[in-house]
């Protein structure tokens, strides 16, 4: 078995994706419209996506505080100077909880939480 893709309703489309293109580094994979109030956004790559949707008819989004998305980069403390001069909303300071792995929390305009990751085996 191999994970395919997690699914992420969302209250804007266009903000969102524009998140996980700009502060996440994430590419569009499709888009799709398949009703007129449903927009749909496959995003990442061969390996793992996420799927973004924007439902007009549906009026809250419901984001458990207890799931968050990781994503590995080179330099966490690349990464926390850049948010840190974007209008992201930033969780936790660098943790470090063994020499090898250092990582922190920031939140998409949905209020998902998104954890960066640096991992030196």
């Amino acid at each position: 078995m191999k994970f395919s893709f997690s699914t992420l309703f969302v209250k804007d489309i266009e903000e969102s994706v524009q998140f996980y293109q700009e502060i996440v580094g994430i590419p569009i994979k499709s888009r799709l419209s398949p009703a007129p109030n449903l927009n749909i956004v496959f995003m990442g790559d061969d390996e793992a996506q996420i799927e973004l949707i924007q439902d007009s008819n549906k009026k809250i989004i419901n984001i458990g505080s207890d799931i968050s998305w990781g994503f590995t980069v080179n330099s966490v403390e690349e990464v926390y100077e850049f948010v840190k001069k974007q209008n992201v909303t930033i969780l936790s300071d660098i943790i470090q909880p063994k020499p090898s792995v250092k990582y922190f929390f920031i939140e998409d305009p949905n209020g998902m939480k998104i954890q960066f990751v640096e991992t030196n085996t």
